[in-house]
């Protein structure tokens, strides 16, 4: 039923909980997992000195989120590959899911941050509200 799943981790620890889901399900499903982890950069610091140099660590983390977690599906047997890019997270989970045809997407929840995110919702909500696949969310 589930033959590719994208797994869009946050680094949180309710990504860290959903992972384990996700291996639960490849298993069960045989299934192809896409680890993705979006990043934004913090565009009010793009006109100091040092931004190349946040932006090659915010990108370097990044690397580390997605690899540690491919690594570890792979050494349970499960075929894993990772995607990093940079944006709003829910659009580029949204647009990869469709353009990779996945047939669950699962992430974890943090619940809003801020005033911001109680009133408009956060990533998941975004991505629960305009998936076209089913939204597997991890608390």
């Amino acid at each position: 039923m589930f033959k590719r799943i994208l797994f869009a981790h946050n680094a949180t620890p309710a990504a860290e909980r959903a992972l384990l889901y996700v291996e639960h399900l490849a298993r069960l499903e045989r299934a192809e997992i896409l680890v993705m982890h979006v990043y934004e950069l913090p565009e009010r610091y793009i006109a100091t000195r040092g931004y190349e140099n946040l932006q090659k660590q915010i990108e370097s983390v990044a690397h580390e989120v997605v690899d540690d977690a491919v690594e570890h599906l792979e050494e349970s047997g499960i075929l894993a590959r990772g995607i990093i890019c940079e944006g709003k997270p829910a659009h580029k989970i949204l647009q990869m899911a469709q353009d990779e045809d996945v047939s669950l997407i699962v992430l974890g929840t943090r619940g809003p941050s801020d005033m911001k995110d109680l009133l408009l919702g956060d990533v998941s909500t975004e991505v629960l509200r305009y998936a076209r696949c089913p939204v597997f969310l991890v608390p």
